[in-house]
C-alpha cells in the first residue's frame, strides 16, 4: 500500500499593504487627489471643498478625502467631475479621462481632437525615461499655476 502524499497548501498569505494595494487597483482620479494633498503638505481637502464651492459645483470634504482614498465606488456624475476639477485646479479633461480609467478600464489610443503641437509633445514624452516626464510635468504644473497667480 503506497503512502499518500502529505497535503500541500499555500502558505498563508500576507495581507497587502494600503499602499499597494492603491497602486495595484486602478486609481488615477484617487491618485490626483492624492497628489494635489500630498500628504497634507499641499492642499487641503477643505481648500478643495471650498473651490469646488466657489465654481458652482460644490463637492464636500469628505468626497474629496474617500475619492484620495479610492473608497468612492461609483463614477463621478458630470457636475461632480466639475467640481473635482475646480477643486483640484486641473483641467476638465484631464480629471474626466483619470475618472475613464479609474471607473470604465478606459485606455486611450489616440490623440484626436488635439492640433499637431499638442500630438508632437506628446510623441516626444512619451519616449522619455520617466524621471524626465516627471520634471517635465513638474515644468508645466509650475508654469500654470505661475499664469494663475499672475492673474490673481
Amino acid at each position: 500500500m503506497e503512502a499518500s502524499a502529505p497535503e500541500t497548501r499555500p502558505a498563508p498569505s500576507t495581507p497587502i499593504p494600503d499602499r499597494l494595494a492603491q497602486e495595484m487597483d486602478r486609481d488615477d482620479l484617487s491618485r490626483l487627489v492624492r497628489e494635489v494633498n500630498d500628504d497634507g503638505r499641499g492642499v487641503s481637502y477643505k481648500e478643495m471643498e471650498d473651490r469646488a464651492t466657489e465654481s458652482g459645483f460644490p463637492l464636500s470634504k469628505p468626497y474629496f478625502q474617500k475619492m484620495a482614498t479610492n473608497s468612492v465606488t461609483s463614477a463621478p456624475s458630470p457636475d461632480r467631475l466639475r467640481g473635482l476639477a475646480a477643486g483640484l485646479r486641473k483641467p476638465l479633461p484631464v480629471v474626466q479621462r483619470a475618472a475613464a480609467i479609474q471607473y470604465l478600464d478606459y485606455q486611450a489610443t489616440e490623440l484626436s481632437g488635439y492640433d499637431d503641437d499638442v500630438r508632437v509633445i506628446v510623441a516626444h514624452l512619451a519616449g522619455m525615461e520617466p524621471k524626465t516626464k516627471k520634471r517635465w510635468r513638474a515644468m508645466m504644473e509650475a508654469a500654470e499655476q505661475a499664469e494663475r497667480d499672475a492673474e490673481e
